[in-house]
C-alpha cells in the first residue's frame, strides 16, 4: 500500500477508471424491454456461458460435501448428462422446472442442467412444509420437480401441472418417481459419465431463468422472475469490488489471472439468491471451490475453513455472529480466511471490528439486496465499510439507485423510499401482475426499504418501511435501536418490533441475544443514554438463544411480536 492519504481517488473516479473502454470492468449501454440498461460488457450473460468459463477449469476441485468431492469437469459430465435427458423427457424452453433440495452436490447439476436446457428455474425454501412447497410449485405450474429424499417425503399431494418427479439420495424411492442417480449416477461417478455436448436450446440474456419466492415474512410469497443476465450480473460484483478498493488504497489493480482461487465455504442455502447467485456461480465461473454444509452449525464450519483452507464465508450477518459468539473460536487455525462478506439483512455496526479481531487476514465485506434484485445491488468493503459501517455501500456502477419522498428525489442524506434499477432487476412477479404494477415500474423496482445516499452515492438502510416502528406518530427505525442496544457488550444481537398500545397506536419492544448477564433495566438505562426516552424499548426480553430467522437471514419480526404475548 501506498503512503498517500486515503482514499487515493474518488468513488466517481475509480468508477470511471474501472468501467470505461477497455478498462478490465468496462460498461456497455444495452436496450432492454424498453429500457437503456448498462451492462458489464465481458461478463457471462447466459448460463451457457457460465457453464462454457466453468467447464474449462477441468481437474480443479468444485464441490465438497464431507468426503465427496467433485471436480469441474465431473460436475460438467453430470450437468450435461442430465440436461440431454430433460430434453430427452419433453421438456419445453420456458418450462419451470421445481427444485427442492438440501445443499447437495445435485443442487447445483439440477440448476445448471434445466438453465442449460432452456428452462425456467424455480428454487424453493428446503425448510418449508409440504402445503408451502406445493403452494410454489403450483404457482409456478412446474413440469418438473427434483428433491433429496426428505422433501420428497413432504410432497403429498402434487399439483396436476407436475408430469415428471426425480429423487435423489432415497433409500427406498416410491413408485413412479425417477432416480437421479440411475441418470447421472452418485457424484463419485461423475467423472466416468460422457463429456457430452451442449444441448441445442439457444439462449440469450434476455431469456426468462429463475424464479426466486421471496421471503414471505408478509402475506404469500411472489416469485420474482428473473432472466439469464439477471442471474449472471453478480458474477462481476466481487472482483469488481475488490478493484476499487486496491485503487482507492492507491495500489494497482490485481490481475485475477494471478490470484488464487477462491475455496468458499456456503454456510446459507443454495435455494437462497445469496447462495446460489452471489456465492455459487460466481465462484463456478472463477474455477473455485465450495465447501458445502447440509445445515449450519458454528463448530463444523469452523473445522471446515481450517480443514479445506476457505477463503471465504459468510452470506448473512447472522452466520458470522454465530462464527464469532462460539467458545471454541481460538481452538482453529482460520488464517485462510481472507474475506467475510454478508448481505441479506442489517448487520451490527461493530461487526467487521470484531471480525478483523478473530480473523486477522480477513477482509471484511456487505452489500445490500433482495431477491428482486437478484441478491447484490450494492457492494461494500474493506477501508470503505470500516470508515462507514452503517452503510451498505455504493450501488454498482452498471445499477442506480433513487431515494423517493413522495413524487420527488430526495436531496443527499433524506430518508426516503429506497428504488433500485438494472441488469440485476426482475422483470416482475410471476402471474401477479397487480403485484408487479405495485412494485415495478420503468424498470425500477421499489424496494419497501428506508434508505439515504450521501453526496458521493453511498447508500445506508434506514429500516423497512413496513417494519417501522410509529409511536404516537413519531417514527422509530428498528434498526437505530438494535444497533445501540448492540453496543452492549452483554448483546450478541438485537430486534426491535412494535407493540400494540391503545393510546399511542404501538410502542417499541426488544429482544435481545444475551452473551452475558444483563438486565432489562440495564438495557434500557443504556439505550437511555444514546436516544430519545420515545426510542427506548418499554420491554426487553432477554435469551441465550438466537433470534428467530427465515431462511434468508432475516429476523422474523412475528414470531418475535408472539414472544411478548406469551
Amino acid at each position: 500500500m501506498t503512503n498517500s492519504p486515503w482514499p487515493a481517488i474518488s468513488l466517481g473516479a475509480a468508477h470511471a477508471r474501472l468501467t470505461g473502454p477497455g478498462a478490465p470492468f468496462e460498461i456497455e449501454e444495452v436496450l432492454v424491454r424498453g429500457q437503456m440498461l448498462r451492462v458489464w460488457k465481458h461478463a457471462p450473460a447466459t448460463a451457457a456461458e457460465v457453464f462454457a468459463a466453468a467447464r474449462a477449469f477441468g481437474p480443479r476441485e468444485f464441490l465438497v460435501l464431507g468426503d465427496e468431492r467433485v471436480t469441474h469437469d465431473g460436475f460438467a459430465r453430470a450437468v450435461l448428462a442430465l440436461a440431454a435427458h430433460l430434453r430427452a423427457c419433453g421438456l419445453q424452453k420456458g418450462d419451470r422446472v421445481a427444485l427442492v433440495m438440501r445443499n447437495l452436490p445435485e443442487w447445483p447439476v439440477v440448476f445448471m442442467a434445466g438453465l442449460l436446457a432452456g428452462a425456467i428455474m424455480v428454487p424453493l425454501n428446503a425448510w418449508w412444509t409440504g402445503t408451502e412447497l406445493a403452494y410454489g410449485i403450483l404457482d409456478s405450474g412446474a413440469r418438473f420437480v427434483f428433491a433429496d429424499a426428505e422433501r420428497l417425503s413432504r410432497l403429498a399431494d402434487l399439483p396436476p401441472c407436475v408430469g415428471r418427479i426425480f429423487v435423489t439420495r432415497a433409500a427406498n424411492p416410491p413408485p413412479g418417481v425417477t432416480v437421479l442417480e440411475d441418470v447421472i449416477g452418485a457424484p463419485a461417478s461423475w467423472p466416468g459419465l460422457p463429456d457430452g455436448t451442449m444441448p441445442d436450446v439457444p439462449l440469450s440474456p434476455e431469456d426468462d431463468a429463475t424464479i426466486f419466492y421471496t421471503s414471505g415474512t408478509t402475506g404469500a410469497p411472489k416469485g420474482a422472475l428473473g432472466t439469464h443476465r439477471s442471474a449472471t450480473t453478480n458474477i462481476f460484483a466481487a472482483p469488481f469490488s475488490v478493484a476499487r478498493n486496491a485503487i482507492r488504497n492507491g495500489n494497482p489493480v490485481p490481475d485475477p489471472a494471478a490470484m488464487p482461487p477462491r475455496i468458499a465455504l456456503l454456510a446459507v442455502p443454495f435455494f437462497h439468491v445469496i447462495g446460489s447467485l452471489s456465492v455459487m456461480l460466481p465462484t463456478m465461473a472463477a474455477g473455485g471451490k465450495l465447501v458445502l454444509m447440509h445445515r449450519f452449525d458454528a463448530e463444523a464450519a469452523l473445522g471446515l475453513i481450517e480443514r479445506e483452507r476457505v477463503t471465504m464465508t459468510g452470506g448473512v450477518p447472522a452466520i458470522m455472529l454465530t462464527l464469532l459468539e462460539h467458545p471454541r473460536l481460538g481452538d482453529f487455525d482460520l488464517s485462510s480466511l481472507t474475506l467475510a462478506t454478508y448481505g441479506g439483512a442489517p448487520p451490527p455496526p461493530d461487526l467487521p471490528a470484531r471480525i478483523v479481531a478473530a480473523f486477522p487476514n480477513a477482509v471484511t465485506g456487505h452489500g445490500w439486496g433482495m431477491t428482486e434484485t437478484s441478491a447484490t445491488c450494492t457492494t461494500h468493503s474493506g477501508r470503505d465499510y470500516h470508515n462507514r459501517p452503517d452503510s451498505c455501500g455504493p450501488v454498482l456502477p452498471v445499477g442506480r439507485l433513487k431515494v423517493m419522498v413522495e413524487d420527488r428525489e430526495a436531496e443527499p442524506g433524506e430518508v426516503g423510499a429506497l428504488w433500485a434499477f438494472g441488469p440485476n432487476v426482475a422483470k416482475g412477479y410471476w402471474n401477479r401482475p397487480e403485484a408487479t404494477a405495485a412494485a415495478f415500474q420503468d424498470g425500477w423496482v421499489k424496494t419497501g426499504d428506508l434508505a439515504s445516499i450521501d453526496a458521493e452515492g453511498f447508500c445506508t438502510i434506514v429500516d423497512r418501511a413496513t417494519d417501522m416502528v410509529i409511536r404516537g406518530g413519531a417514527n422509530i427505525y428498528c434498526i437505530e435501536v438494535e444497533n445501540v442496544l448492540s453496543r452492549h457488550p452483554a448483546v450478541a444481537e438485537a430486534a426491535l418490533v412494535g407493540l400494540p398500545h391503545p393510546q399511542l397506536g404501538e410502542v417499541p419492544a426488544a429482544m435481545v441475544q444475551a452473551r452475558g448477564p444483563v438486565s432489562e433495566a440495564v438495557l434500557q438505562e443504556f439505550v437511555g443514554q444514546y436516544l430519545a426516552a420515545y426510542k427506548v424499548p418499554v420491554r426487553i426480553l432477554i435469551s441465550p438463544d438466537a433470534l428467530p430467522r427465515n431462511a434468508g437471514g432475516k429476523l422474523v419480526r412475528r414470531e418475535l411480536a408472539r414472544a411478548f404475548v406469551s
